[in-house]
């Protein structure tokens, strides 16, 4: 019954790939929408979403609205019987919505209500949550406020990273759809309104949120940094320099109680230390503005400059 059902996907970022190779393998998937290629690099090469290259290997008609508001005649023209959604990156407008037969569904990954908006799976580890997972949602028109479906949840390990929370999350939001989908198609399925006194938010994160705040608890700097890797990446200045973490440690370590917050009290070819407050954060991969990201010890390995000039800087940095 599955194959007979007329998709057409929206989506954009790596996340929504796995589910989208879901659909195709298990739906007929007439359609994909996703964002407009974009330049990037110094060299300013056209590159296109990986959601599109998915989709023109597999022979998919693709749309790639700049603003969706005003260019969706061409999707509701395909007459799907459903569209579906995981992380498209716009609002997506009322036209749409109230057009397919078996309606929007959005494929979320939190356990709604908490962590709303474009950045769950950053903020569902910077904000230390144990556990999340991916939510199944009629699509309204406000940002992920729809009725529930179907959720299913994951832990989140002290030891996971944007990167593998996310790459957990998508496997696990592409078996969810699927099983989800007959009764919705069967009209079988829940309905959960969401309770509006438990709703947080996972907004996209800003530029200065990146910064690192070193006077902060072990587990909030630990959390933050590893929040954000691979991507955007956390950073601190040294020398008005910036310097982007990608790993880092937990050290519970009393023997610099007299050293100030955010001050770098030690440094080896096991890392950079960072006084914190109730702690230390050593840091073990880093980028420094200009270089390539690598770990600390190569970053000092055969450099006596490197680690003199860490050295001779201790405290003096985090200041732009």
């Amino acid at each position: 019954m599955l194959k007979e059902i007329k998709v057409v996907f929206m989506g954009t970022p790596e996340f929504s790939v796995n589910i989208l190779k879901s659909l195709i393998e298990n739906t007929s998937v007439i359609g994909v929408v996703t964002q407009p290629d974009k330049m990037v690099g110094r060299k300013k090469e056209l590159v296109y979403p990986r959601i599109k290259e998915v989709a023109l290997e597999n022979n998919i008609l693709v749309f790639q609205p700049r603003n969706i508001k005003e260019e969706y005649q061409n999707i509701l023209d395909l007459n799907p019987d459903m569209i579906i959604t995981c992380a498209y990156g716009q609002i997506i407008p009322k036209e749409i919505l109230d057009y397919p037969k078996y309606g929007c569904i959005n494929v979320h990954a939190s356990l709604l209500p908490k962590l709303r908006g474009g950045a769950p799976i950053h903020h569902a580890i910077i904000d230390g949550y144990k556990e999340t997972g991916i939510t199944i949602m009629y699509m309204d028109t406000h940002m992920d406020s729809g009725d529930i479906i179907s959720q299913e949840k994951i832990e989140i390990l002290e030891t996971d990273t944007y990167q593998t929370l996310h790459d957990k999350l998508s496997i696990l939001g592409s078996s969810l759809l699927i099983k989800t989908l007959p009764s919705i198609l069967n009209n079988t399925n829940q309905r959960i309104k969401q309770d509006i006194n438990e709703v947080t938010f996972g907004y996209n994160i800003t530029r200065d949120e990146e910064l690192i705040d070193f006077k902060k608890t072990m587990d909030e700097v630990y959390n933050k940094i590893r929040g954000l890797t691979q991507t955007p990446g956390s950073y601190f200045y040294l020398n008005n320099k910036i310097v982007k973490v990608y790993e880092s440690f937990k050290v519970s370590d009393s023997t610099y109680q007299d050293k100030q917050l955010g001050e770098i009290v030690k440094v080896d070819k096991k890392g950079i230390y960072i006084k914190v407050k109730d702690g230390l954060i050593k840091i073990t991969e880093i980028m420094m503005e200009g270089k390539k990201r690598m770990p600390v010890a190569s970053f000092l390995n055969g450099n006596k400059e490197n680690l003199v000039g860490l050295i001779a800087n201790l405290g003096e940095f985090n200041e732009k």
